[in-house]
């Protein structure tokens, strides 16, 4: 049975409150494909007062009952893997393959770490004669993108379910299908009913309720900037806390003393990975003026080896951006970036000559970007990179960190005691030095306008957790 018109609220699938449907869209070839329930704030009321209930037992479980939860839950998701990946794949465009291995993979591996980081957490520490103690923060409200929805999903849930806390989740209304199955992973692995619920619906009919609401104690939201102050101002009035991970631009500093080829190249991958829709991609890429031409060759050699097409296609490493309204985007911004006078290296406006239908846009590569362009300073979220040349790495550096954002810094040298020093001057959460391996046990999160607070790991499990100080707990002597 189909679960995708309802919600799963208290251990059950339940129908809406107020009927209201929505088609989910295919972005490789703008069919429907699945529709789910919107939900309301009289959906959100029933979600939050099973979880208000849930807490008052889940939040008092030992550490060895919430490690079995999670590890059932792991088990389950597992099984659940190849499903998962299609709906991935169709609801949000990643290739097939990319989205088991990549999408559900991140998903899986967070779990495993958050495990990983129960087993050997400290709760709580005597000081003196008193016990510091860290317990759960009560009831959280989830919101999740359409990007990379599982890694986001996983990253909220995992160190929740770790913490004692009990949860609603309010998925992207764009990519909700892989949310509907993580529900059905979560009732499978007996997760006690009302710890995990889950309400469809947009940002105005549930993000608002829950983050409004006067029973949700913490708002955990990954987003757009502009939908996280939305968040942060509605969940202001009850003082609750709020923790984001927004917007980026991030700046990619090849070093004088780089191979040119292989940073370039890795750059473009990186950049172009997820079609460009991911919120650390490195979209800002330096390098020195006198290599400039030298690099942009590279850069047009590399994206054009990138293969567009549709998601279940055989050879395809690029598919299609999410929506009309994201295509709509960044078309606008590869125009602006050609009426500002960058040059274009390859890519432009438009789909690729053999696609007409479909969200597909052609890998795009600027150079001669000046620091003032708009295509240098804002979000573009697809498959475009900005080359700006420098005359020294301290003008790149000042340039990279000249941004509302804060989220990531790519740093390529050869010289690793150069990029260290360059490392610990930049403004970013993150900053990720010849193209590391990614690790789910490193922080992650950002400065500025890219958000507060930080995910994965302990410093995930950390955001989830009140801290209460026992004056008096021991006998003093």
């Amino acid at each position: 049975m189909s679960h995708d018109l309802q919600f799963y609220i208290d251990g059950a699938w339940v129908d809406p409150v107020v009927p209201n449907t929505l088609d989910v869209i295919d972005p490789s070839n703008e069919d429907a494909f699945a529709r789910i329930s919107l939900g309301s704030r009289a959906d959100v009321d029933k979600a939050v007062a099973a979880a208000k209930r849930a807490f008052n037992t889940y939040g008092f479980t030992s550490v060895e009952e919430r490690l079995d939860i999670l590890n059932r839950v792991i088990e389950v998701y597992k099984k659940r893997s190849k499903d998962l990946a299609v709906a991935v794949s169709r609801e949000m465009g990643a290739p097939r393959q990319m989205a088991l291995d990549s999408q559900v993979g991140i998903g899986l591996a967070h779990l495993a770490k958050m495990a990983e980081t129960l087993k050997n957490f400290q709760f709580r520490h005597v000081k003196g004669n008193h016990l510091v103690v860290k317990e759960p923060i009560g009831v959280v409200g989830l919101i999740t993108p359409w990007n990379w929805p599982l890694n986001q999903i996983t990253c909220k849930v995992g160190p929740a379910l770790a913490a004692g806390c009990t949860m609603v989740l309010k998925p992207s209304e764009i990519a909700p299908v892989n949310a509907i199955i993580f529900a059905e992973i979560i009732d499978e692995a007996g997760v006690p009913k009302g710890v995990f619920n889950l309400v469809n619906g947009d940002g105005p009919g549930v993000g608002q309720a829950l983050s409004s609401h006067p029973d949700i104690d913490m708002m955990s939201f990954t987003g757009s900037t502009r939908a996280g102050i939305l968040v942060a101002k509605a969940a202001a009035d009850t003082v609750k806390r709020v923790h984001q991970e927004l917007g980026g631009k991030s700046a990619n500093i090849l070093f004088p003393d780089v191979d040119l080829a292989t940073a370039v190249s890795k750059g473009v991958a990186g950049c172009f990975s997820n079609s460009g829709q991911s919120c650390n991609a490195p979209t800002r890429m330096f390098v020195p003026r006198d290599r400039h031409d030298e690099a942009a060759g590279y850069a047009r050699t590399a994206a054009e080896s990138f293969t567009v097409g549709p998601a279940d296609g055989a050879n395809t490493k690029l598919g299609p951006v999410v929506s009309q309204v994201q295509f709509d985007k960044i078309q606008d911004l590869i125009q602006s970036g050609i009426d500002e006078g960058a040059r274009l290296v390859a890519g432009g406006p438009g789909r690729p000559a053999e696609l007409n239908r479909g969200y597909y846009v052609r890998p795009t590569v600027f150079a001669d970007v000046t620091h003032d362009m708009r295509i240098a300073r804002e979000e573009v979220f697809g498959p475009v990179l900005a080359i700006l040349p420098y005359d020294k790495v301290e003008q790149a550096v000042e340039q990279a960190n000249d941004t509302v954002y804060g989220l990531a810094s790519y740093i390529q040298a050869k010289d690793l005691q150069k990029a260290r020093e360059v490392a610990a001057r930049m403004r970013s959460g993150n900053v990720y030095i010849n193209y590391p391996q990614w690790d789910a046990g490193l922080p992650f999160g950002g400065y500025k306008q890219s958000g507060n607070g930080r995910e994965y790991a302990e410093y995930g499990l950390e955001d989830f957790l009140e801290i209460k100080g026992i004056a008096g707990y021991e006998a003093a002597e």
